[in-house]
């Protein structure tokens, strides 16, 4: 009888140590996701535009549109200075959602930590929340996600510049593919939200521009502007 008690009571301590065990590897797991999404925002959040610009004693938000991104740089500063802005807005949205995929299996966190990257960029927190529009750091978010939207955004891109060579009208463009494309290959609902705010957000950041475009006032891209 005091054998059947006592391996009753060892059972239910191993069911009791089994669920605390649980529960701490739920909380672990949580703050684990929370910890990644933060950082990617703390990483869409660094200026690389303002940053570029500052080693040249300039600030970039009084030049030009006044935007902190890769097309304003290549107007004020030249076409090098923009390709690295690009590149280096780009891997603050790439880098950040890659590391939240391999870490992280939840299927939320990563969508998650792709939306606070752009959220970072669009309003960062070094710059008192006035960033940039959000495009280079979106397209690098959001290749780890849904890499066929990205190289179908991509590509209407170069297009439409080519073409006209607006860069803001290119950009709208490849902000409305990101979500019909999204939903052509059936994405999983929470990508397709995600690239439909995205979507949004990046229409809504070119407000002016798409003002200007309509009043025939839009800069057009010249390729032989270019300053060293």
């Amino acid at each position: 009888m005091c054998s059947a008690v006592l391996i009753a009571i060892g059972f239910d301590t191993i069911r009791t140590n089994s669920s605390e065990a649980q529960r701490i590897l739920i909380m672990q797991t949580y703050a684990l996701g929370i910890l990644l999404v933060v950082l990617a925002y703390v990483a869409g959040s660094v200026p690389f535009g303002f940053l570029l610009a500052q080693t040249k004693g300039i600030d970039i938000r009084t030049r030009g549109s006044g935007n902190i991104g890769a097309t304003n740089l290549t107007r004020t500063l030249g076409r090098k200075w923009g390709i690295a802005c690009f590149f280096l807005d780009f891997a603050k949205g790439l880098a950040p959602v890659t590391a939240t995929v391999i870490l992280n299996e939840s299927p939320v966190v990563p969508v998650a930590a792709a939306g606070a990257a752009v959220a970072g960029h669009v309003w960062p927190v070094f710059l008192r929340f006035k960033g940039g529009k959000g495009m280079a750091t979106s397209i690098g978010a959001l290749l780890a996600l849904a890499p066929w939207s990205v190289v179908m955004a991509v590509l209407l891109w170069i297009i439409l510049f080519l073409l006209t060579g607006y860069v803001s009208l290119a950009s709208l463009g490849a902000a409305v593919i990101l979500p019909l494309s999204a939903l052509v290959v059936s994405m999983n609902p929470v990508t397709v939200i995600l690239l439909t705010v995205i979507a949004l957000l990046i229409i809504g950041r070119h407000r002016s521009n798409i003002v200007r475009l309509w009043r025939g006032e839009e800069h057009r891209f010249s390729r032989n502007r270019e300053h060293t």
